[in-house]
């Protein structure tokens, strides 16, 4: 963790690897190497040039700058070398810049002729304060102010409450009396006496200290190939890594205690997944970022539990009245004799609507009155949800001071800087007088317009690619129902349905998971050519675009069995077919609702257990063991004198993964929120499995941070970004896809119209009967009527669910006055439960205030304690220089000895640029 003089502390870290590989010729000789013209390089063996770089040799013959010194000898280098040099003289241009901002530097020796080397750089007290200065990082003063707690009820109840989840609290150091809190101000060197400075190496902690380096890396530039900063560089390969230190090992019971150490015990263990998250020592380990995304997943998991509850009442209501449900009953009742038409064209017979009552009565379960409430209730949960997070964002941007936080200013991206430079160089050689000088300074629309238009064809090229897969499944269904239908098993014919079904959506995941890896790829090379100026930029158009296309694939074969299947089958004598023979499938005789719980169920359990768990615990263990077998197989088997037995810190942090950033975490927990909240009234159970995900969501990708990554650089954010808006969005949609669900695809509105406008007693008998059209078999096409039928004689109506007029009637086969009945009744629905939810939303909203009562007056009181607090500073010190005049003035007569005295005393107070705080503050603490 430190320099090789134990002392100074290592707060970044660079690697690369290096080669030293040089064919060497005598002065004058010939080389081969010569005749690659630019590729390759001639330097003098003392070092270089005379401009201190190595220039490329041109194919005119002009050879004879570096021969100018006499007997000294000339190296040639091939092309490869050529590039590694060029590396090299790039990297120290670039260490040499990062001393002059005043910087520390230790290297490793480069004693192979290839291998890998760290640059350990070290940030000393002069450079730390200047720069805190420059980004406005707050630090706590020395004044300490009580924190306000509520009385009455609301504190009994929360100290029974703290009293109850002890067990659960993790064993994490509290940062002194949880009553107080440290007033924090913007550091500053000129008000360096109102700080609580008691040592200058603690003063900022690891991360703050990583987080001013990686400042300085990405401004300072070097001028070969016009790279700005440590990405530019990093981009074009002169380093391979750069990246702060973890805090040491997080195993070992010998070791000293340290925060990764204590996050691992207490937080990144399955052992540890009843405990609360320590998100305070998250943030100061990790930063305030990645702090939110764990608060923001906490909460989330939390608020999963309520939910879960319901929809397990919801579901046993539905175990508990299936034996008094009168429909079901009616459908699996033997004297009932509803001979159904056949499913398919001449190979499938007459059946009796009673073999399908198992499917009746599952429908049952998540068909009931009780669903609806539960979608209801579910649209408030997200609202609440929504809103709570909000107040938490707000307490935890109080407590970790990012009240006041500004936006800071971004550095442009490394590709942005070169599309940039090309765009320049392009204007030199076709320069024009009218020319607009803003214009060449940035990228204009004009310039993004190709990156624009390959963004547009090609997301609508795959969001088809996602429809054909779709339509390619529903042609998978529709082929092997008609193949199975001609088997002569009887068990096989009848489980079609089941195994259709089944197989189907097993092939939707695997097609999905598939597509999902895909589109990450996609979305991201989009977003690159479409050069983006700065990384949150880049990361938004990245979000918003991932986000489009794995949306699109998630859902879209839920959304084609909640909406799209069996409403465009046709009527016995009047089918549409797909294909020549094959007919476009039907609903189960209970419902499309059923299939809509196994769809969904099978790829939201897919979706979490292969690719939240098995993917994101298997790759990066499969990336660290392929990086680190290409390593082994690069670098030779040389004996290195000088490096120790042990590995050091940054060798094993370099071993471990890059972190790439939140998008994919908070990406697979915003389409689980989808899962939950949008189709929730035809799968109640959602909740609960979302819920088990998540507790075991949070230890794995706290361990992932804590043990497979490298450290991350700490940034500060005030809130989760654009995630929220996607949140708020599916939120919104999940009112309206829930009402059409409830309307369209379940049988809920045709129920309440039977019962209370077409039943004679008020009660749901006779339903069954009511919801089924009669259909002549004399009307069906020559040759698709039912081959080899037993009982095809004695038939002569069959029966479709449909409201349709029957044979005998004048308007035959025309949808009856009770269809555009239910019709109405079901848009209506849809009308009154968005109306009713929205405004349920709205004043939920309106009745939960964004900002606890008691962080507004908290907020207001640091204020007044800030002012009163430097105006009592100011005075004291105002009254410490009134006593040195004073002083001053009883040795008057001294004459210039007095002059001298009084020049020394205000140089105790007037700050120069080479001087120290440190006599002043010690005074004024004595003061």
């Amino acid at each position: 963790m430190h320099f090789r003089d134990s002392k100074r502390k290592v707060d970044y870290v660079l690697a690369y690897h290096y080669r030293k590989c040089f064919a060497r010729h005598p002065p004058g000789a010939g080389s081969p190497e010569l005749t690659h013209g630019s590729a390759s390089l001639a330097l003098v063996s003392n070092g270089g040039t005379g401009k201190g770089r190595a220039e490329p040799q041109r194919q005119d013959g002009d050879h004879h700058a570096p021969q100018e010194h006499p007997g000294v000898e000339v190296i040639e280098l091939g092309p490869l070398d050529a590039l590694e040099e060029e590396k090299r003289l790039q990297r120290e241009e670039y260490e040499r810049n990062l001393v002059e901002a005043g910087l520390e530097i230790e290297k490793d020796p480069e004693n192979k002729s290839q291998g890998l080397s760290f640059v350990r750089i070290h940030a000393p007290w002069q450079v730390l304060s200047r720069e805190a200065e420059l980004l406005k990082i707050k630090m706590p003063t020395k004044k300490m102010y009580e924190i306000t707690e509520e009385g009455g009820i609301l504190k009994t109840l929360n100290e029974i409450w703290c009293k109850l989840t002890e067990p659960l609290q993790p064993q994490v150091p509290q940062q002194g009396n949880t009553n107080m809190k440290s007033l924090s101000y913007p550091f500053s060197r000129e008000k360096i006496y109102l700080y609580n400075i008691k040592d200058k190496d603690t003063f900022f902690d690891n991360a703050t200290r990583s987080r001013i380096v990686r400042e300085i890396l990405k401004r300072t530039s070097t001028k070969a190939r016009n790279s700005m900063g440590i990405g530019t560089l990093i981009a074009s390969n002169v380093y391979d890594a750069a990246y702060p230190l973890h805090d040491g090992e997080y195993e070992g019971q010998n070791d000293d205690m340290n925060e990764r150490k204590l996050l691992y015990r207490e937080w990144a263990r399955y052992g540890v997944f009843y405990k609360f998250q320590p998100i305070d020592l998250i943030r100061k380990y990790f930063g305030e970022k990645i702090g939110l995304y764990f608060a923001w997943l906490g909460l989330y998991t939390e608020f999963l539990i309520p939910s879960s509850v319901v929809g397990i009442i919801v579901f046993l209501y539905g175990c508990i009245t299936i034996e008094s449900d009168i429909p079901s009953k009616e459908m699996c009742d033997q004297r009932n004799t509803f001979t159904m038409c056949p499913l398919c064209d001449k190979f499938c017979d007459y059946w009796n609507l009673s073999s399908a009552c198992a499917t009746a009565q599952a429908s049952h379960l998540f068909d009931n009155p009780a669903t609806v409430l539960f979608s209801i209730f579910m649209a408030l949960w997200a609202t609440m949800f929504l809103e709570q997070w909000k107040r938490l964002q707000m307490r935890l941007s109080y407590f970790w001071d990012l009240t006041g936080l500004e936006e800071e200013e971004e550095h442009p991206r490394p590709e942005y800087e070169t599309k940039l430079l090309q765009k320049k160089l392009k204007n030199k050689n076709f320069t024009t007088e009218n020319s607009n000088e803003e214009e060449k300074k940035k990228l204009t629309w004009s310039d993004r317009m190709p990156g624009y238009a390959a963004n547009l064809g090609l997301i609508l090229f795959m969001i088809m690619l996602t429809f054909s897969a779709v339509f390619g499944v529903i042609v998978y269904r529709i082929t092997t129902a008609a193949a199975l239908s001609f088997s002569t098993n009887e068990t096989t014919r009848s489980n079609v349905r089941v195994t259709v079904t089944a197989t189907a959506v097993i092939i939707n995941l695997v097609v999905i998971l598939i597509l999902d890896e895909i589109y990450g790829a996609v979305a991201k090379w989009l977003t690159e050519i479409e050069v983006p100026k700065t990384e949150k930029t880049f990361e938004e158009r990245l979000i918003l675009k991932a986000f489009l296309l794995k949306f699109v694939n998630s859902y879209a074969p839920i959304f084609y069995v909640a909406f799209f299947k069996g409403r465009f089958v046709g009527r016995p004598g009047h089918y549409v077919y797909v294909f020549d023979g094959y007919r476009m499938e039907e609903c189960a005789p209970g419902g499309c609702l059923m299939e809509l719980c196994i769809q969904l169920s099978i790829i939201m359990l897919g979706k979490q257990l292969i690719q939240n768990n098995l993917f994101e615990i298997g790759i990066p263990k499969l990336k660290k063991l392929f990086r680190k077998l290409k390593d082994e197989r690069t670098e030779p088997k040389e004996m290195d004198t000088n490096q120790s037995k042990d590995p050091q810190q940054w060798d094993l942090d370099y071993i471990l993964e890059p972190f790439t950033g939140l998008t994919p975490e908070y990406m697979e927990m915003i389409i689980q929120f989808g899962f939950v909240t949008l189709f929730v009234a035809s799968f109640p159970l959602a909740p609960l499995f979302a819920l088990l995900n998540n507790i075991i969501e949070v230890r794995l990708d706290a361990k992932k941070f804590v043990t497979e990554l490298r450290r991350p650089d700490t940034v500060r954010a005030k809130d989760i970004g654009i995630w929220y808006n996607i949140l708020s969005g599916i939120g919104k949609l999940s009112v309206i896809i829930n009402a059409f669900v409830i309307a369209v695809t379940s049988d809920f509105i045709p129920r309440l119209m039977y019962q209370y406008a077409y039943s004679q007693n008020g009660t749901m008998h006779g339903f069954i009967n009511h919801t089924l059209s009669y259909f002549n078999v004399s009307h069906l096409k020559a040759g698709t009527q039912p081959e080899n039928s037993p009982f095809a004689q004695d038939v002569i109506f069959c029966r479709f669910k449909d409201y349709r007029e029957p044979p005998w009637s004048q308007n035959q086969y025309e949808f009856s006055k009770q269809y555009w009945a239910v019709l109405s009744a079901r848009l209506a629905f849809v009308i009154l439960f968005q109306n009713l939810v929205m405004f349920l939303s709205v004043l939920v909203d309106w009745m939960i205030p964004d900002i606890p009562k008691d962080i507004s007056e908290q907020i207001k009181k640091e204020k007044s304690v800030l002012i009163d607090f430097f105006l009592k500073e100011e005075h004291e010190k105002l009254k410490l220089i009134e006593s040195f005049i004073a002083r001053d003035k009883k040795k008057h007569k001294s004459g210039t000895k007095g002059e001298r005295i009084r020049a020394a005393s205000f140089c105790q107070f007037n700050q120069s640029r080479k001087g120290s705080f440190a006599s002043f503050s010690s005074q004024h603490t004595e003061v």
